[in-house]
């Protein structure tokens, strides 16, 4: 394996439960309360399916509207709250130190990632960066670990991607990527070719 693909949002940076607040903050205003089943049933897919979602359940506008308001929740939690995972950040720099291409590739839209990525202190830390509105299908298609990939110029049976959600590893293991789930609270990542509580460089690389 030469290159290594992260997920963002769970993976690297502590944010699914900001998202969900946000979710809920939004979702309130329009009379809408957000319960457990809806938050796992929208975890790591891109945010208009996860609108589409919610206007089956209650009255949206569209997405484009309705993403400034949730943009302006989620962000506003993001500035003030976003914790790292250290065992991720410090395995991705470590890859990059050792000459291991890395990428990030992410369901969520451009100004959203790139605002966790500085946030975290991430901006500088991959060779490619792929956001879920730069892709036809967000997870679990494949498509945007596949760009990872051609953008990074490794075959993609050379790359082991790193997902903490099932729509990721769905779609890590589509692309035909070795696929390694990091699952933190013990959750299954049905899929996965392995599945691991903690990350290093060297965890990340003993396939």
């Amino acid at each position: 394996m030469t290159a290594v693909i992260f997920d963002c949002d769970g993976t690297l940076v502590d944010s699914e439960p900001l998202a969900r607040r946000a979710w809920e903050l939004s979702l309130a205003a329009h009379g809408y309360t957000l319960t457990d089943a809806d938050a796992e049933a929208s975890v790591g897919l891109p945010f208009p399916r996860v609108h589409a979602y919610y206007a089956e359940r209650v009255d949206l506008p569209a997405a484009e509207p309705f993403w400034a308001e949730f943009s302006a929740e989620l962000f506003a939690l993001i500035d003030s709250e976003l914790a790292p995972f250290d065992d991720a950040v410090t395995s991705a720099r470590e890859l990059r130190e050792r000459g291991v291409p890395v990428a990030v590739a992410s369901s969520s839209p451009r100004d959203r990632l790139e605002r966790t990525l500085r946030r975290a202190g991430l901006l500088d830390a991959f060779d490619v960066v792929v956001a879920g509105d730069e892709v036809a299908n967000g997870k679990p298609a494949p498509d945007m670990f596949l760009l990872a990939a051609e953008r990074l110029g490794v075959p993609p049976e050379e790359c082991i991607v790193i997902e903490d959600s099932p729509p990721g590893v769905q779609a890590g293991v589509a692309a035909g990527m070795h696929t390694i789930g990091v699952s933190r609270t013990g959750a299954p990542l049905a899929g996965a070719d392995r599945v691991v509580d903690f990350l290093t460089a060297d965890v990340i690389l003993a396939t």
